[in-house]
């Protein structure tokens, strides 16, 4: 077995059965640590311009990579035009810069504000690093290897398919460049520390709440007794 084989052929399945495990066994051991754990509170001004581009960036990169595997007949019909190809590539290279944008303000975040330093654990830094190593090689794609979205649906699409039907065919991505192959691997990286991490929480949908009985809220707390207010030394006082 060479290294192709066990990074794209193994380590898929390895990172894959990590994902899963971990976060069952997550949610059913530690389930109040299954949280965002926001510190807006302690800072929100920089948490604002780098959540909102990281999240819709990468949200509607990840859709787009989704549907390359779901219906890559669509993609190839659509980039059929020339120019409706071009449209296609410069929205991904925006939405990967603008991602890129907002993982670099939300790094700086993590580490220039001390109140928000402290409350960030090792595992914090280590899922941003993996994501923007993400970001930056499909930037760097999408820059030095132009119409991914095109050749992408012969390449990666049929190696996907492969590894969702048990039979990996590495020869799709071992000749590929480097960055590409780094590209799909730090999204196995981030397989592989996503259930040690605060975004195991996306997956998870409080939906019992919708279907729960309503909760009644009631005060305990006991009322002074009309004997005790009126004999208070500070009301005889007022009254005299």
């Amino acid at each position: 077995m060479n290294a192709n084989e066990f990074l794209f052929g193994v380590v898929p399945y390895v990172v894959t059965t990590i994902a899963i495990v971990g976060t069952i066994v997550r949610w059913r051991s530690a389930q109040f640590t299954v949280s965002s754990l926001s510190s807006q509170l302690l800072e929100s001004r920089k948490l604002y311009w780098g959540s909102v581009p990281f999240h819709w960036g990468l949200s509607l990169i990840l859709v787009g990579h989704l549907l390359a595997l779901i219906v890559p007949s669509g993609f190839e019909l659509w980039n059929g035009a020339p120019l409706r190809l071009y449209l296609l590539e410069f929205t991904g290279l925006a939405l990967g810069l603008w991602a890129a944008f907002g993982v670099t303000v939300l790094i700086i975040r993590r580490h220039s504000n001390a109140r928000v330093r402290r409350v960030t654990t090792p595992m914090d830094t280590v899922v941003l690093l993996v994501i923007a190593a993400q970001i930056v090689t499909g930037v760097w794609i999408a820059v030095g290897y132009r119409w991914g979205s095109y050749w992408g649906t012969s390449v990666f699409v049929p190696y996907m398919h492969s590894l969702f039907q048990f039979q990996p065919e590495v020869a799709y991505v071992a000749p590929l460049p480097l960055v590409l192959k780094l590209h799909a691997l730090s999204f196995f990286a981030f397989l592989a520390v996503f259930p040690f991490t605060r975004l195991v929480h996306i997956i998870t949908l409080p939906l019992q709440y919708l279907f729960r009985p309503w909760q009644k809220v009631v005060a305990n707390r006991q009322q002074p007794s009309v004997d005790h207010v009126t004999n208070d030394p500070r009301i005889k006082a007022g009254q005299r």
